[in-house]
């Protein structure tokens, strides 16, 4: 006779899954054939149910994971029939009965008791894993090391470096990326400009926003704690006013739904140094007008930057870590 499968429950808000849950949850699939994960939708959630879910299945594509959309009362004072409550909203999300559940928190022993199952607790002190989602959500970069990787990219801060021709914004990104052991996103004009040998149009402005925007979600999973980008597209409506007299609506538009948590503005304190994709060296002042007035007018946060190469890379790391609370 063929043993019957065992099957488990794992609960919880996951208000950001932490290398804690992640824990929890590698015992119980362990432990168990099938796991259901359950997680927990919220009032006023400060994540969304669904992308928690998302971050839970890409993790454990192998586990079922069941959307508990009964905003339950949090706490048994907060209703008399807290356990009732609980009892019928878990019944009727779970397609079978349950073999286990398990929990790091005392609850365990009250749903297994209302669910007719057995209570496995699990690391019910947090010494293996010490951490809680409060505290992430609190100051993520404090306790980095307990974001899982998939998750890493929502709390991912974002310094972005805009400015003029030739001042030191590729290889201040460079530095700055090297210095926070992180990565950068290049600028994409270069590439494109490079392969058209210097040469370039109106239809190429939305062809290099495409490819900014593209490099910077292909390298954001990648980083570690914040991402530093070399330029923006709310720099692209600059040129492509600047060179042509206009810009593409969904191009205005993109460039301010398009946030960054802090910019560093270069300012024009260096010299000119030519290349093949630079095109005004005359008006460099003008164009840090320019990008300085939209930044005023997106609301944006930004740090003017001036002075000698180091005198830049200091001034522009004390603003990094202040956004990191460092």
């Amino acid at each position: 006779m063929e043993k019957r499968k065992t099957t488990g429950l794992v609960l919880g808000k996951f208000m950001p899954p932490h290398k804690g849950h992640f824990h929890l949850i590698n015992f119980a699939r362990n432990y168990v054939d099938n796991l259901y994960i359950i997680v927990e939708k919220t009032k006023n959630e400060p994540i969304p149910s669904e992308l928690r879910i998302t971050w839970l299945r890409s993790a454990f594509p192998e586990c079922k994971i069941l959307h508990l959309t009964d905003l339950n009362p949090q706490e048994p004072v907060e209703n008399p029939d807290f356990w009732k409550i609980w009892q019928n909203s878990l019944n009727k999300i779970l397609p079978q009965k349950v073999d286990y559940i398990f929990a790091s928190e005392n609850y365990g022993h009250k749903l297994a008791e209302l669910l007719d199952t057995e209570f496995i607790p699990v690391d019910m002190n947090r010494e293996s894993v010490p951490i809680s989602a409060t505290q992430i959500r609190n100051n993520p970069d404090k306790y980095w090391e307990y974001i899982p990787d998939a998750v890493k990219p929502y709390y991912v801060k974002k310094a972005c470096i805009v400015g003029p021709e030739s001042t030191g914004k590729s290889t201040l990104a460079d530095n700055l990326a090297n210095h926070y052991k992180t990565k950068y996103v290049p600028e994409y004009a270069k590439t494109l400009i490079h392969s058209q040998k210097g040469k370039l149009s109106y239809r190429d402005m939305s062809k290099i926003a495409k490819g900014q925007l593209a490099l910077e979600r292909s390298v954001i999973p990648s980083s570690n704690r914040v991402l530093i980008c070399d330029t923006d597209i709310l720099t692209t409506t600059v040129w492509s006013n600047f060179l042509y007299g206009k810009c593409d609506n969904w191009l205005e538009k993109a460039a301010i739904n398009n946030h960054y948590d802090l910019y560093l503005l270069m300012d024009i304190d260096v010299p000119w140094i030519d290349d093949v994709h630079r095109y005004s060296p005359d008006n460099r002042d003008h164009f840090y007008t320019m990008i300085k007035n939209k930044l005023i007018e997106k609301k944006a946060g930004f740090v003017e930057i001036n002075g000698t190469w180091n005198e830049r890379l200091q001034k522009s790391i004390a603003a990094i870590d202040l956004l990191l609370q460092i």
